[in-house]
């Protein structure tokens, strides 16, 4: 970027609706600059920024854009072609990534980088609500919505940055951590990498990043991990005690955790998480790790846990009672799906278990189509619904049904939107095992989550 942060007073986001662009343009407002944007639908968080006094259209539209913004970032989802970039690129102004600006927006601060092709959303939320409810403070830019605090985005005079690193379009390796968490390296992106390796190879070049002295906390057990960059090092596990920090004592109850974090000689006993899932305990033992690491007291560490709500969209109960558990997740890659089903399965031991899948992508369905196969299996009955293209075109012969087609078990089945939303007042509610009850879950990165209200409401009835 040609700007210092300071210089910036007017900004326009092309794409902010995306849940990291809206972050930003949430820090923008916050600093009292003139923030507003374009998306091409309207969304729950279109809504809460327009709420906030952030202007958003939803057509390109020149005549609607602002017509001298000291900065215009737009997100790598908007195609080339779209009027409105065009129009900037052409006439000379500072058009950049979002990857751009919180470059820019962390050069001068201590910041706390968490990255991984799976949990990295949760975790940051984690470490972002530990640091704020302990008093320490953050500035938090995270990739999904905080329970606690139903958003994504705050601030603090404390001048520590808890920023989700994302590894699409490598827009990670602009950040420069004083800590760093990985998470996982699995295969995904393959239209941005081509191949695992160059994937992973990515994650590998991201831990050079952190600065001299700086912590690398990583999951143990991790791919070439061997190759990972960082001063200080330190792995994290669910249980395994080969790793330098991990978890003892779980016990399960009513949905919620309890459990100790071994890290060498120090332990922190009697953790509570009122969170559904063994991933997101191993999840805690990393964010604790971190909090651990900036030596924040230890009973404020367990306060917070206890105290943390979640993220919307990761094993977010939506209804939980005898009858009925049902549950919504973002999940949109098999090792993903395959801790929320597991996590629900052992949670819920008797529960009939069904799930409703969104393909997220025809490239991502047409690489782990095997994948995603093998862990819908899992689940009792499982319903497709027909792929989310987002920035894609359609690819022929990629469909849902090619996951269909590769699963073992005979409860599946492919819905349009309007087909399942008559199974569930039809089927589904009219079916609901009153014995032991049955676990529903949403899963998916497209729009599916728009869809969680309306079947709530039918659910909310019987």
């Amino acid at each position: 970027m040609n700007k210092k942060l300071n210089d910036i007073k007017t900004v326009y986001f092309i794409g902010i609706g995306g849940i990291g662009m809206s972050a930003i343009a949430r820090f923008f407002k916050s600093r009292g600059v003139q923030v507003s944007g374009y998306d091409k639908t309207v969304t729950v968080l279109t809504r809460e920024l327009e709420a906030a006094g952030i202007p958003v259209h939803y057509y390109e539209d020149v005549s609607q854009i602002p017509k001298y913004p000291d900065c215009v970032v737009y997100t790598p989802a908007i195609p080339a072609t779209h009027q409105e970039l065009l129009y900037y690129q052409t006439n000379g102004f500072d058009v950049v990534k979002r990857s751009d600006v919180l470059q820019l927006i962390t050069e001068s601060s201590f910041n706390i980088c968490i990255a991984g092709t799976h949990g990295k959303t949760t975790i940051t939320t984690m470490v972002a609500h530990i640091l704020r409810d302990s008093g320490y403070g953050c500035n938090a830019f995270l990739g999904g919505i905080a329970v606690n605090y139903g958003t994504n985005f705050w601030a603090s005079d404390n001048n520590v940055c808890v920023v989700e690193a994302d590894e699409y379009d490598r827009s990670f390796l602009k950040l420069n951590p004083d800590v760093a968490i990985i998470t996982a390296m699995d295969a995904d992106h393959l239209d941005i990498y081509g191949t695992a390796n160059a994937m992973e190879q990515a994650f590998i070049d991201f831990s050079g990043k952190i600065k001299p002295n700086g912590l690398l906390v990583s999951r143990f057990g991790l791919k070439r991990a061997g190759a990972l960059k960082g001063d200080r090092q330190a792995t994290y596990s669910l249980q395994n005690e080969s790793a330098d920090v991990y978890a003892e004592n779980i016990k399960m109850m009513n949905g919620s955790y309890e459990f100790d974090v071994v890290w060498g000689e120090e332990r922190i006993e009697n953790i509570r998480l009122n969170m559904g899932g063994m991933h997101n305990v191993e999840n805690a033992v990393a964010a604790i790790a971190v909090a651990s690491s900036l030596e924040i007291d230890t009973e404020k560490i367990k306060a917070a846990v206890a105290s943390f709500q979640g993220v919307k969209r990761r094993f977010e109960y939506i209804i939980k009672n005898d009858r009925l558990v049902f549950i919504d997740d973002y999940a949109h890659h098999p090792e993903e799906l395959k801790a929320l089903i597991t996590g629900a399965k052992t949670l819920f031991r008797e529960k009939k278990c069904t799930i409703i899948f969104q393909p997220h992508l025809y490239t991502r369905t047409r690489d782990l189509a095997d994948g995603f196969a093998a862990v819908l299996d899992l689940a009792d009955e499982v319903i497709l619904l027909p792929i989310y293209p987002a920035r894609e075109l359609p690819i022929d012969g990629v469909s849902s049904e090619m996951i269909l087609d590769k699963m073992n078990h005979a409860h599946k089945t492919v819905l349009s939107k309007e087909a399942l939303m008559q199974w569930i007042e039809n089927g589904f509610s009219k079916k609901l095992n009153k014995e032991f009850g049955e676990i529903l879950i949403t899963a998916g990165a497209g729009d599916i989550d728009m869809m969680v209200e309306p079947i709530k409401k039918i659910l909310k009835e019987i």
